[in-house]
């Protein structure tokens, strides 16, 4: 059975550290245009689900699709689930797209996408291998979730710890003695799975480490893992957009 697909990318204007972000020029083309663009490679469907008028009108100017949500949702996936109740159409599977991640890859969609040849995935995610030649302090990162899954590739765990603790072994050693698992913050859903989970109130997990997904693994929800060895690069700070335009900057002089 062909699954149909839908991509939607959450895009707030209002942000604490970098106000009106999804609309900030990157060589060019505003960020969410190129989220949408990245997209677009992997999806047939790919709508912006906004509260803004302005990224509204920004998304139909480059010939973007895109639903007006509204204001009052807590999470990027209650606005998801907003925008799929508005798309012309059925779709079986509803992936998130971050809405700052203009280097988003289509081969990271195909994965996901991938998860859903099991019957039984409801939702799916993305993890990538840290280094063994990384430093601790990387793995240390709080701001960096982890993630422990089994051998049906069905997380158990999501922190901001480092998961698994590997005992009898100094810290330096762990990257080396054991693979751990960096969670990459893309999810698809199964549609009707998406409408449930946005039904769900906030967990004790889910407080205590400030991660969403914990709440569906405590209400019994399975999420497939998918594995990507690329990273994507998300814009959350007038610097990291300046890093973003040298980066288009370089690669173009490369192309000459």
């Amino acid at each position: 059975m062909n699954l149909s697909f839908i991509g939607i990318i959450p895009a707030r204007y209002a942000s604490t550290r970098f106000p009106g972000k999804p609309l900030a020029d990157i060589a060019g083309k505003s960020m969410i245009q190129r989220v949408y663009e990245q997209a677009s490679k992997a999806l047939d469907t790919v709508v912006v689900a906004t509260d803004d008028q302005r990224i509204y009108d920004a998304v139909q100017a480059f010939g973007g699709k895109v639903a007006m949500t509204s204001d009052q949702h807590k999470s990027g996936t209650d606005r998801c689930y907003e925008a799929l109740t508005k798309a012309e159409g059925n779709f079986d599977v509803v992936i998130n797209i971050q809405g700052d991640e203009p280097f988003v890859k289509p081969e990271q969609i195909a994965e996901l996408k991938a998860c859903f040849d099991d019957a039984s995935t409801q939702i799916a995610t993305l993890v990538k291998p840290f280094s063994a030649d990384d430093d601790f302090e990387v793995l240390f990162n709080a701001n960096s979730p982890k993630v422990v899954f089994n051998a049906n590739r069905e997380a158990l765990y999501f922190s901001r710890s480092i998961i698994p603790y590997y005992r009898n072994a100094a810290h330096t050693e762990w990257l080396k003695k054991q693979t751990y698992y960096k969670h990459i913050g893309m999810y698809a859903y199964r549609a009707q799975v998406l409408g449930e989970i946005t039904k769900l109130p906030q967990s004790p997990l889910e407080l205590a480490e400030s991660l969403e997904q914990l709440r569906w693994l405590e209400n019994g929800y399975r999420i497939k893992i998918g594995i990507t060895d690329t990273e994507t690069i998300a814009i959350d700070t007038p610097e990291d957009l300046k890093r973003a335009n040298e980066w288009f900057l370089d690669r173009a002089k490369s192309k000459e």
